[in-house]
């Protein structure tokens, strides 16, 4: 008779081989007095076909003890293996920063005053390189030019039909106040005006409810913010006088006036200094003038320049001695300041504006459509560019860019020009209004220079923010000025 052979039990090498073999799983991980996971693997699979066929050449019927091990063992050693497997990579050990020890801050206070000196000259040296002159930024997403951030009115004032006459900043940047008035003709000189101001800084800015609202007896053709007290504020009106007022003061704001006197303004305050001012045009001698805006020098407090009635700017001084021609007696006395006259515009001169980064550069625009570049060194402007075929109301230096300035016109446009990429046509034309109602003045803001305002006959203060483009410099801006002012000295 036959024995029959008994079946030699699976090693557990040969069970978890097994198992990976029929699932594709991965091989328990390493332990003690085991392989690793890549021998694991390779060591199960090979040693089923030899475990396999030591069972097989004994006997051949051995399947319902060898699938009673088999379905048991791979289910308990798969499940644990899989688990084993998830941590076969040693997690990282987290890298920490320590602050230094107190014995290593002399060291390191040392080191750094070591390399000071040489830190500063490398700087230095880098500042003075012209390695990236004319480099520019190409931004996949170009920035918008120009947006409008808020569109500020007084809804009794646009009811009466009142033009916004002239805008101002105060002096932290964050205020912005409109005049009310009309600038066309007609008598508007007993109609009531106003004095609006906005805080953009305050919580819950309201466009048609301003901060600040003064009630003035005649029409307001001029403003300003004084130079250092934010809240203080002076306007010029129809009637010939010249108010202060003190926004702050909701009450009782006003803090100044000059009354009608014998030596107060006898005709409407737009900028301008008395008519009874002795004026030295050649070659035509002395005569009396209206002067129509002022602008004052950066570089010099006593030097200023007038615009002018018959459309020729004056070089003009504080220090003035001679006395001036006079209409009348006056108790004040007056002196005649006029330097020197400039080549004319075709019409009277609405604005002038001096450079804050050239002493001898000035701009002036007015009712020929014309913006000229002046230089105070000779009589002929430097460039006239035609901007309008209507008037020009205003022109207004950019405070930050030394070849950039804007330009408020009648049919309904600010246009931005950037002399560094254009002396012939604007490089931003920004609708104000949509049915070509002038634009009477703007403002560039000094403090937070991405702003700019502007009123126009609709009521309306629109501020304009301003790409990067406009407000940081571009490689030796300032030298390409200098270069333009030396051009036309020659």
């Amino acid at each position: 008779m036959a024995t029959r052979a008994q079946p030699r039990p699976l090693s557990p090498a040969g069970s978890a081989g097994v198992a990976a073999l029929a699932t594709g799983g991965v091989a328990s991980g390493p332990g003690p007095g085991r392989p690793g996971l890549l021998q694991d693997e390779t060591l199960g699979v090979a040693s089923v076909p030899s475990q396999w066929r030591a069972v097989q050449g004994i006997r051949g019927e051995t399947k319902s003890c060898q699938t009673s091990s088999i379905a048991t063992a791979s289910a308990s050693a798969q499940a644990r293996n899989h688990v084993d497997a998830q941590v076969q990579t040693e997690a990282p050990v987290p890298v920490s920063v320590q602050p230094p020890s107190r014995d290593d801050i002399p060291r390191l206070a040392a080191f750094l005053r070591r390399v000071e000196a040489m830190v500063i000259r490398e700087l230095n040296k880098n500042w003075r390189s012209h390695a990236f002159d004319g480099f520019e930024v190409n931004w996949t997403e170009q920035q918008q030019m120009v947006s409008c951030l808020y569109t500020l009115g007084y809804p009794l004032a646009q009811a009466q039909g009142l033009h916004v006459t002239s805008i101002s900043w105060n002096s932290t940047g964050s205020v912005v106040a409109c005049a009310y008035g009309r600038l066309d003709h007609g008598d508007w000189g007993t109609l009531k005006s106003f004095v609006c101001a906005w805080n953009l800084d305050r919580r819950g800015l309201c466009p048609r409810q301003p901060s600040a609202v003064v009630e003035v007896p005649s029409a307001v053709l001029c403003l300003a913010f004084h130079p250092t007290q934010p809240s203080h504020v002076a306007g010029g009106l129809y009637s010939g006088e010249v108010l202060v007022w003190d926004l702050s003061r909701l009450e009782d704001p006003l803090l100044w006036r000059t009354g009608l006197t014998d030596d107060t303004h006898t005709d409407p305050v737009s900028q301008q200094l008395p008519r009874s001012t002795k004026l030295k045009k050649h070659p035509r001698g002395e005569t009396e003038v209206g002067a129509t805006a002022v602008a004052f020098s950066s570089f010099d407090p006593r030097l200023f320049i007038l615009g002018t009635e018959g459309g020729f700017p004056l070089k003009c001084s504080l220090a003035a001695r001679e006395a001036a021609l006079t209409r009348m007696p006056s108790s004040v006395p007056l002196r005649a300041p006029a330097q020197f006259t400039f080549s004319p515009h075709g019409g009277p001169i609405y604005s002038v504006s001096c450079s804050p980064f050239h002493r001898n550069l000035f701009l002036s625009a007015g009712t020929d459509g014309h913006v000229h570049l002046y230089s105070m060194l000779q009589a002929p402007p430097l460039t006239s560019l035609q901007l309008s075929l209507k008037y020009l109301f205003a022109v207004r230096w950019s405070p930050v860019r030394p070849l950039v300035f804007a330009a408020a016109s009648g049919e309904g446009d600010v246009q931005l020009f950037d002399l560094q990429k254009s002396s012939q046509k604007p490089t931003v034309l920004i609708k104000q209004t949509q049915d070509e109602s002038p634009v009477y003045c703007l403002e560039f803001n000094s403090q937070h220079t991405q702003l700019l305002a502007a009123g126009d006959a609709q009521g309306t203060v629109k501020v304009w923010q301003l790409s990067t483009e406009f407000t940081e410099q571009g490689p030796r801006e300032a030298e390409d000025l200098d270069r333009l002012a030396a051009e036309v000295a020659t």
